[in-house]
Parts: structure tokens; C-alpha cells; sequence
């Protein structure tokens, strides 16, 4: 995982927020990017949850939400009647804060997670929430009186904004390409004309395969950073690696009755890079890439075989896929503004074949007055109505896996437990496959 900054590059951007105000009483997403307004339409949502030492009242969450704000004034936009970049008003604060009293905190995170598609049935209301659950007679066994959940839409926050806000640090958006490292044009025209192609591959497809709405499920793991740390030592590989691999040899299952895939698990995978370009988001810091790992039975085999695919791919030019994307993106919104109706429902439970997203974001660390008194694990997660997506949150002692995905692979989850009481037992050889694995690579 490289770095990451609250930083932006240099551009209109501050001549794009003085029009800001006429724009969004024309529009509320005006100001969205095409990538954020497409996690909009498809209502994507993501969350942040923590148990806490203190308690929480409504004022509390109240001043919380106006620090927040502040730090983060993209929480601003979206809405009717929004006020890019000015403080709400004490009516809004109490409608998206609110505070349960509970007699034990245990079952939470999970209890709590779900799609949050509230957030998006009133118009003019703020696309995030604020809400804590506080134990009725104070602390528990455990040292916890409370449990605090940030809810937001996708379109607002991503996995670097929840890490620097954990810190306390600004988490403003300024402009995130970098219009002075142009790609070469016939790269730019290429992509542009295959993400049209695939935004109308998309869109047709959709309609003819798309599934039935299917049952969801939510789940979050904690593991512990130095476990995993030691074991990817033992193994030779990269700890995130290790991670995606655990994830998708648990969740496939095992024998022949695969959950996903038999030969080949199709994953995308997302990454911060600093060496952005003229063709990025201007908005989001993420860059997403496209992996395929080969199925293999033996785990240790398996996760060296993911771990080769990382290093291939990141070896090679990761900007196609982003710049696909993107372009997807533009031409999915051109084609709302002439036929609103579009994309459809059925579009958005289409996932073209992809099994699963794999999201690592930024270190959590508590720092400062946004997280004072709470302790980890922290957790971290996001919901797309077609995606399996687990995301990695790792904190100073834990990493959490918090799952979004279809019902059915919520059981598998604990396998991933079982596996790594496996490999921690086995007596793992030199970094070598065998043969028949070996011919995979």
C-alpha cells in the first residue's frame, strides 16, 4: 500500500467551487464527478464503526458531525438545498445524528450493517448518517460504553478520507488528476472508445442476464496484524496477498462444489498510486485494477500463485483498466441525460462475471478529538448492489475484513479462520510449487 495525502494538484478547482452554489440550486450532483455519480445512481454506500470508551449524546454527535464537516466539506454536496462548504444548520445535524440506549454491545458491528438505502429517500438531507449505540449502565466487561457508525454514500467518501479523518486530518477533495502528466492521445481515444463499447455491452447484457435481486449478507473478522505479518514472512509473500488469498480460497470453498469459480476467480482490486494522470477522477484518490487468480486445491500454492499475479500486474502499465473505467463512467451519465430511464434496475445487479472486490484502504490510527476514546478493531466497508466486496482495514494491532456480499459466501467466512490454523501448523518448504501448479504461472 503506497501513501496517501489529503494533497490535490493544482487546477480550476477554486473557480469551480465560486460557481458551486448556482450550480447545485440548478442541480444537487452537480458538482459530482462521473465516477461519483455513478456510485450515486447506483446508491453505493460505505461505513466506518468503532466501539468507544465514552458515552455519546445527541449534542455530542451533533458537534462531532460539525467537525466532520469540516474536515471533510465534500459531506456538503449532493442534496437539495446543500450549502457547499458551509456548516448545517442545527435542524439538519438532528435529522442525521441519532442515538440508541442498548443493555450490551455484543452482536455489534454486524447487527448493524446493512445497504443504508435510507440515506437516499430523503431529497434534502445529507447523504451520510452519524448514529451510536450507548450501554445503558456504562462500561462492560470489555472496557466499551458505546459503539459509534458512520454511514455515508459512496459518492462522498472513500477509504482515505475515513483513515484521515480517523486522524483527526483534513479530508478535502481538491482536484486529484494530474492535468500536466497527459497519456499519449490514441491511448486516451483506445480506452475512451472501449469504455463507450463497454458501457453499451453493459447495458445490453444487463437486460438479458441480469439475476433477481438476491439475499445479502454483512460480516466483519478481526485479525491480528503481527499474525499475519508472521505468516506471510513464513510464506514468502506479500501480506496482502495473503489477504486476497484467504479471502477467495475460503469463500470458493473446497471439493468440486465451488461458490465461485472452478478455474479462474475474477477479482478487481483497488490501490492508491500517487503517479496519477490527466485521464483520473478528479475527485477520488483510488485506482482500480483487474485480477484473475488460477484455482488450486493446496492453499500454500494457491496464495504464491496470487502472489505472482499482484506483482505481474503491478509490474505492468495499471492506467487501461482506470481509464476504461472512467470512460464507461462519462458515457453511462451522457446516456442519463438523454434517456433518464438509464441505466436501469436491472443494470446495476449486473456484475459481468466479476466474482468478487477486494478493497485495502489506508491504515487507521486514532488520533485527535474526531476519535477520542475509541479503540480497535475499527472497521471499514462498502455496499454495491452487484458486488462481493470485502475491505481490509487494518489498524495498529488488527486488520478487520468487513464483508458485503451475497448470503450464501457469508458462512465461508469463518473458514478463513481454519485456514490460517492450517497453514500456521504445516511446515511450510522453500518458495516452490509443484510441478503441475508450476506450470500455471
Amino acid at each position: 500500500m503506497k501513501s496517501f495525502s489529503s494533497s490535490s494538484f493544482a487546477g480550476q478547482h477554486a473557480d469551480a467551487l465560486a460557481l458551486a452554489h448556482a450550480a447545485v440550486r440548478q442541480h444537487p450532483q452537480a458538482l459530482f464527478t462521473d465516477f461519483q455519480w455513478f456510485l450515486y445512481q447506483g446508491q453505493d454506500t460505505v461505513f466506518f464503526t468503532a466501539f468507544s470508551t465514552q458515552s455519546y449524546d445527541k449534542e455530542g454527535l451533533g458537534n462531532m458531525v460539525a467537525e466532520m464537516v469540516a474536515l471533510a466539506p465534500q459531506l456538503t454536496h449532493g442534496f437539495v438545498g446543500a450549502e457547499p462548504g458551509q456548516p448545517f444548520p442545527k435542524h439538519l445535524l438532528d435529522a442525521i445524528t441519532s442515538v440508541e440506549i442498548v443493555d450490551e454491545l455484543d452482536g455489534y458491528p454486524d447487527k448493524w450493517l446493512g445497504k443504508s438505502s435510507d440515506i437516499f429517500e430523503r431529497k434534502d438531507l445529507p447523504l451520510f448518517r452519524v448514529m451510536a449505540a450507548v450501554r445503558r449502565d456504562g462500561l462492560d466487561a470489555g472496557g466499551r460504553a458505546a459503539i459509534l457508525q458512520v454511514r455515508s454514500s459512496h459518492a462522498l467518501l472513500e477509504g482515505s478520507d475515513s483513515a484521515l479523518l480517523t486522524r483527526s486530518a483534513v479530508a478535502g477533495h481538491g482536484l486529484q488528476s494530474n492535468k500536466a502528466n497527459k497519456l499519449p492521445f490514441w491511448h486516451r481515444l483506445r480506452s475512451g472508445m472501449r469504455g463507450g463499447l463497454t458501457a453499451f455491452i453493459y447495458l445490453v447484457l444487463a437486460n438479458i442476464l441480469a439475476p433477481k435481486e438476491k439475499p445479502w449478507g454483512f460480516k466483519t473478522l478481526a485479525l491480528g496484524r503481527h499474525r499475519l505479518r508472521k505468516l506471510a514472512n513464513k510464506l514468502g509473500v506479500r501480506q496482502r496477498s495473503l489477504m486476497f488469498a484467504l479471502v477467495t480460497h475460503a469463500l470458493n470453498g473446497e471439493g468440486n462444489e465451488k461458490h465461485m469459480s472452478q478455474k479462474v476467480i475474477g477479482a478487481a482490486y483497488t490501490m492508491l498510486d500517487t503517479k496519477r494522470n490527466n485521464t483520473d477522477d478528479d475527485f477520488f484518490r483510488v485506482r482500480a485494477l483487474e485480477a484473475k487468480f488460477k484455482v488450486v486445491e493446496d492453499f500454500v500454492d494457491y496464495v504464491r500463485l496470487v502472489d505472482d499475479t499482484v506483482a505481474g500486474i503491478e509490474q505492468k502499465d495499471i492506467t487501461s483498466f482506470q481509464v476504461t473505467i472512467m470512460a464507461m463512467f462519462k458515457a453511462l451519465r451522457t446516456l442519463n441525460r438523454l434517456v433518464p430511464g438509464l441505466p436501469n434496475k436491472r443494470f446495476w445487479r449486473f456484475n459481468g462475471g466479476m466474482h468478487i472486490v477486494l478493497t485495502l484502504v489506508p491504515p487507521h490510527r486514532t488520533y485527535g478529538p474526531m476519535t477520542h476514546g475509541m479503540v480497535e478493531p475499527l472497521y471499514c466497508g462498502a455496499w454495491h448492489s452487484a458486488a462481493n466486496i470485502c475491505t481490509f482495514c487494518p489498524g495498529r494491532e488488527y486488520v478487520t475484513l468487513n464483508f458485503s456480499m451475497e448470503q450464501r459466501h457469508i458462512a465461508n467466512v469463518d473458514r478463513i479462520l481454519d485456514l490460517l490454523d492450517e497453514v500456521e501448523r504445516r511446515d511450510v518448504g522453500p518458495h516452490t510449487m509443484t510441478p503441475s501448479v508450476e506450470k500455471l504461472r
